[in-house]
C-alpha cells in the first residue's frame, strides 16, 4: 500500500505500508530503512515476504523514502540532509502510524538511523539488523559513495544504467538479475525519456561540507539492551571484519553473519541473510512475546 505523511516542516514523505493477512497474530512491526541514496523499493521483496509469514510470523512492514530520495519531496535546502532531520521524520511517522514499538531492519545510513532511535527514543527499538555498517566507518568506502552520490547521472537506458552500476560497485555475487533489480531501484526514466538517479544529489551537500561523525560507538552501546542482528557483506569496503568483531565482542547478544559473495550491502535476498533474519526474528519474538505491531 502506498501512503504520504507531511513532515514538521512541510515536507511531503512516501512510505509503502505491508500489511499482514486478517487473521495473523499482532506481532511487533519491522521498520526498513533503507541506504543513504536507496529507497523502499530495495525492500520490496522481503517486506512483502516478511508481511505474509515467510520470514518468522507475519508482521506488518513500513519502508519510508526519506526525503530527497524515491517518492518524497526534495528539501529545499539541501542542508536539511541531516541523519538528525531524517531521524525526526521517522519518529514523526511512527506516531503518525501509532506504532510504539518496531524492529529496524536498517541498511547501512538506515542501520545508524536505527541505532540513533535507540538513542532518542530508546522504548521504539524492539531489535535491530545492522546491515553492513557498525560504529566505524571505512574511509575509502565513504569517499567512493559522496563522488559517485552528487553527480546527476542520466542514461539513455535501463541497460546502460545497469552497466554503470557494475563498473562502480564490487558485487562479485550478484547475477544479472541481481543487477538489474538494483538499477531498477536507483534509476527512474523521467520525461525527457532519459533514466535518472532517484535521489536528489543535493543530498551529499553537508557530507561536502566536512561535517564532523559523532562518536558512534557510544550509539552502538545505547542499543546493546536489544536483540541485534549484525551482518556484513564480504567484500565490504564499509564494514571491515574487525569492527564487526569488536561489535560482537560490545553486545552481550549479538548475532553476526558475513554473507558470501556480498559487498556493501547485502541485499538481504540472499539465503544466508534470510537465514539469519528468519532465526534473529524468531529470537525477537522469544524476547518480547509479540506487540503491538498494528
Amino acid at each position: 500500500m502506498e501512503r504520504r505523511y507531511t513532515a514538521q516542516d512541510g515536507i511531503s514523505l512516501y512510505f509503502r505500508d505491508y500489511p499482514t493477512p486478517p487473521d495473523a497474530k499482532e506481532e511487533t512491526a519491522v521498520l526498513c530503512l533503507s541506504g543513504l541514496a536507496r529507497n523502499s523499493k530495495d525492500f520490496a521483496f522481503l517486506a512483502t515476504e516478511i508481511a505474509a509469514g515467510d520470514v518468522g510470523p507475519p508482521r506488518r512492514v513500513i519502508c519510508p523514502d526519506y526525503r530527497g530520495r524515491g517518492r518524497s519531496d526534495r528539501d529545499p535546502n539541501p542542508m536539511n540532509y541531516t541523519p538528525e532531520t531524517y531521524l525526526n521524520d521517522i519518529r514523526h511517522l511512527l506516531m503518525a502510524l501509532g506504532l510504539h514499538r518496531v524492529i529496524v531492519i536498517g541498511a547501512s545510513l538506515g542501520g545508524l538511523l536505527g541505532m540513533g532511535l535507540g538513542v532518542a527514543t530508546p522504548p521504539a527499538l524492539a531489535g535491530l539488523v545492522l546491515n553492513d555498517v557498525g560504529p566505524e566507518i571505512g574511509g575509502a568506502g565513504m569517499d567512493r559513495i559522496i563522488d559517485y552520490l552528487k553527480t546527476e547521472r542520466r542514461h539513455p537506458s535501463l541497460e546502460a544504467a545497469t552497466a554503470e552500476l557494475r563498473a562502480i560497485f564490487k558485487q562479485p555475487g550478484w547475477s544479472d538479475e541481481d543487477w538489474r533489480i538494483a538499477a531498477a531501484a536507483t534509476f527512474v526514466q523521467r520525461e525527457d525519456g532519459l533514466y535518472h538517479v532517484d535521489w536528489d544529489p543535493q543530498i551529499a551537500a553537508p557530507m561536502t561540507k566536512g561535517a564532523p561523525i559523532p562518536d558512534l560507538w557510544r550509539y552502538f552501546k545505547a542499543v546493546t539492551r536489544v536483540p541485534l542482528l549484525a551482518l556484513r557483506g564480504e567484500f565490504s569496503d564499509i564494514l571491515t571484519d574487525e569492527t564487526l568483531q569488536a561489535m560482537a565482542a560490545a553486545h552481550p547478544s549479538a548475532a553476526t553473519a558475513t554473507i558470501p559473495g556480498a559487498g556493501h550491502t547485502p541485499t538481504l535476498n540472499e539465503p544466508d541473510s534470510r537465514k539469519a533474519l528468519y532465526d534473529f526474528l524468531s529470537r525477537c519474538d522469544r524476547r518480547t512475546g509479540g506487540s503491538d505491531g498494528h
